[in-house]
């Protein structure tokens, strides 16, 4: 083959310069194709002890680890030949229709992860179509969350805290606020061993110490922005002093038993979900007790390190009781494809909490945009690629668990 140089009206169509972006929140988010890709920015802009805190498990991780291995190994069986020329993301939960099947889940101190915080993150589950849950540990007040997003499909999560009448109070003000649903989480009778948090020093408020300090060095904007904004305040209590894990120990009663429930249906006539089941027998009682939903999780790996991996647990939990209520499932869930698994397995939908931290961390409520953009076309792709029209049309059939 003979050789010459190519002329510049042959080379121009072949070359496309990138447009240049001046925003740098946009430029950052603009390279993030994947959840991961905004874990990695989100690391790089914030402090190592409030990113290890999102990031983190309890012990030695394991269970974490288990529950994305066992989500990485999932195989698709896809069906050709058929016509996926539109999807349909939708379903109903609790009776109304969400947008996308996923639940943005309750997580603590939201606003240390990034200063604009809860508010943040329910503005921008409103515009994807899917319920927000603001914690009991959040750092927005139950009624400053429903101002900022009124339109929002606003839940609140419940801890049963020791004193019973401030948790009544909670479910009063939720339910003066227009919450949809209460979110009932059963698996911290005490707290969790957060070996990452402990090593960093980490605690609420956050202590000053010669290494944070010059990890503040190293991420200027985070500290910035926390020094100028509102102090940092919580939903629901006044102040601590401590480690989250004491925090924990303090607050939550470890002597809570399913008759507990009959309580919280005292106070709340609304949906209830159950958040922290890891049996199938569990499922079974709370469902009994009058739960409309159920989250099978291990609390993000977070609590009782060598936990079950609730993905596994989805097939029988949705035979036992899902005639009578819902069955949702977390943990270990950062892609679209991991979602629809857990949906053809029976998942009526997946929580996620670490997801939309590392949008919030790497560019705030853009960022959190940015994991409803993409959650919401990895599922598309993925339906398609499965030759189904809709989440309705995912049974078992269509994965796989490893063995």
């Amino acid at each position: 083959m003979s050789r010459r140089l190519q002329t510049w009206s042959e080379l121009k169509p072949l070359l496309r310069m990138r447009p240049l972006e001046l925003d740098p929140v946009a430029r950052r988010l603009s390279r993030a194709y994947t959840v991961r890709d905004l874990r990695r920015i989100g690391r790089a802009r914030t402090p190592r002890s409030i990113f290890d805190y999102v990031d983190g498990a309890a012990e030695a991780e394991v269970s974490i680890r288990k529950a994305r291995r066992v989500l990485r190994d999932v195989e698709f069986q896809p069906s050709v030949l058929r016509d996926v020329g539109s999807v349909d993301l939708g379903t109903t939960l609790l009776g109304r229709r969400a947008d996308a099947p996923f639940v943005y889940a309750p997580t603590g101190f939201t606003r240390l992860m990034q200063h604009e915080g809860e508010p943040a993150v329910a503005r921008s589950a409103a515009r994807t179509g899917i319920p927000y849950t603001l914690s009991t540990m959040g750092t927005t007040s139950i009624e400053a969350l429903s101002e900022a997003a009124p339109e929002g499909r606003n839940w609140f999560g419940l801890y049963v805290w020791k004193d019973r009448a401030a948790a009544e109070e909670l479910m009063d003000r939720a339910r003066a606020a227009r919450y949809e649903a209460l979110v009932i989480t059963v698996d911290v009778p005490v707290g969790g061993a957060r070996l990452r948090d402990n090593r960093n020093g980490f605690s609420i408020p956050p202590t000053l110490t010669a290494r944070t300090i010059l990890d503040g060095a190293l991420h200027p904007n985070w500290w910035l922005n926390f020094l100028t904004t509102e102090p940092l305040r919580f939903a629901t209590l006044d102040s601590w002093q401590g480690t989250i894990e004491e925090l924990a120990s303090h607050m939550f009663d470890p002597t809570v038993e399913l008759e507990d429930l009959a309580w919280v249906r005292a106070h709340w006539d609304g949906p209830l979900v159950v958040k922290g089941v890891q049996t199938v027998a569990d499922a079974e009682r709370v469902v009994g007790a009058g739960a409309d939903a159920v989250v099978l999780s291990n609390h993000g790996g977070r609590q009782l390190d060598r936990a079950p991996v609730p993905l596994t647990l989805v097939p029988e939990t949705v035979a036992a009781v899902g005639d009578r209520a819902e069955v949702y499932v977390d943990t270990g869930f950062s892609s679209g494809a991991d979602i629809v698994a857990a949906l053809a397995l029976g998942a009526k939908a997946v929580m996620l909490g670490r997801a939309y931290l590392y949008g919030l961390m790497a560019g705030g409520e853009r960022g959190v945009d940015r994991v409803g953009q993409i959650l919401t076309t990895e599922i598309a792709r993925t339906l398609r690629l499965l030759g189904v029209q809709s989440v309705d049309q995912l049974t078992p059939d269509h994965v796989r668990l490893p063995r």
